[in-house]
C-alpha cells in the first residue's frame, strides 16, 4: 500500500542535523525540479523581503519564515517524518510507532510538498516554507511545476500497490494517477455526525478531518495491513472499529459520531 498525504504548514527546527544533501533523498528524478524550487525560492527570499512575504503568503509577524528559506543549503536537516507537525501528524505519531510499523512507514508513506515534491519520511530536509500554491516570478505556481516530473517518477513507487491518497486539494492536482493506478486508488472523506432535534447532520470539520487521517494511517501501519483494493481497504478498516461507508467508486467515507 502507497498513501499519499499532506505536509503541514507547522514544522519542526531541525536542530543539528546535517545540511541538506539532494542526493540523500529518495525519488531521485525529482531532484533537477527540486533544485529549480530551491534556487528560486533562495533568490526570491533573500532579495526582498516584503516580496517574498507577499508571494509566499505570509504575514509580517512571519518575517522569520523568510529569512529562514535563505538558508535552506546550510540550515541543519530532519528525517521529514520528524519535520512536520500539526493534527494530522500528532494523530499519526510516527515516532511512537514500534520497529515494524515504524519500517512500513518508510515503505509506504509519501509527504508531499511545494518544493520536494513528494518525500519518504526518512528523507532529511530543513525546515522550509513553500506551499503547493505558491506561485513564484519564474517558475509560476508550483504545483503545476511538479506534475511532469512527479508524473515520471511515480507510477514505479505505485506499481501493483494499492493507494491511499490523503491529499488535500492544493496538493492532490501535483499528481494525478494513470488510468491502471487509478483503478486501485481511493481518497478518504472524514465526516461528522451529530444528531440535532432527533435528526442526524454530517458535516466535513477540519480537525476531525486531519486527526482521524492520521488515526487511521497509524492503525493501518500497527496492524500490518495490506490491502490491494479499495473494497479490501474498507473491509480492514472495519475490522479496525471505524464506520466506513462507500457511495462513490474510488472513495469511502469514514463516519465519527461527536459525543
Amino acid at each position: 500500500m502507497l498513501v499519499l498525504l499532506p505536509p503541514s504548514e507547522g514544522k519542526a527546527d531541525g536542530r543539528d542535523g546535517p545540511p541538506l544533501d539532494l542526493s540523500r533523498l529518495s525519488l531521485a528524478p525529482l531532484n533537477p525540479a527540486r533544485e529549480q524550487v530551491l534556487t528560486e525560492l533562495i533568490e526570491v527570499c533573500a532579495a526582498d523581503t516584503d516580496k517574498a512575504r507577499d508571494i509566499l503568503g505570509l504575514s509580517e509577524r512571519q518575517s522569520g519564515e523568510v529569512a529562514r528559506n535563505t538558508a535552506l543549503r546550510t540550515a541543519p536537516t530532519l528525517p521529514a517524518g520528524r519535520l512536520y507537525t500539526g493534527v494530522l501528524y500528532d494523530a499519526l505519531g510516527l515516532a511512537t510507532l514500534d520497529a515494524a510499523a515504524g519500517e512500513r512507514a518508510a515503505r509506504s508513506l509519501l509527504v508531499f510538498s511545494g518544493l520536494w515534491g513528494a518525500l519518504r519520511v526518512g528523507d532529511p530536509v530543513p525546515p522550509y516554507r513553500c506551499s503547493g500554491g505558491v506561485r513564484l516570478p519564474a517558475l509560476g505556481v508550483v504545483a503545476r511545476h511538479w506534475r511532469e516530473p512527479l508524473a515520471a517518477a511515480l507510477p514505479e513507487a505505485a506499481e501493483g500497490r494499492l493507494v491511499l491518497d490523503l491529499r488535500s486539494t492544493a496538493y492532490a492536482g501535483m499528481w494525478k494517477p494513470d488510468r491502471e493506478t487509478a483503478r486501485r486508488t481511493t481518497t478518504v472523506r472524514v465526516l461528522q455526525s451529530r444528531v440535532v432535534d432527533g435528526v442526524e447532520k454530517r458535516s466535513v470539520v477540519s480537525h476531525f478531518n486531519k486527526a482521524t487521517k492520521g488515526r487511521v494511517v497509524r492503525a493501518l501501519l500497527e496492524a500490518g495491513a495490506e490491502p490491494r483494493t479499495p473494497a479490501e481497504l474498507a473491509e480492514v478498516l472495519r475490522d479496525l472499529g471505524h464506520q466506513v461507508e462507500s457511495d462513490a467508486p474510488g472513495r469511502l467515507d469514514i463516519v465519527v459520531t461527536e459525543v
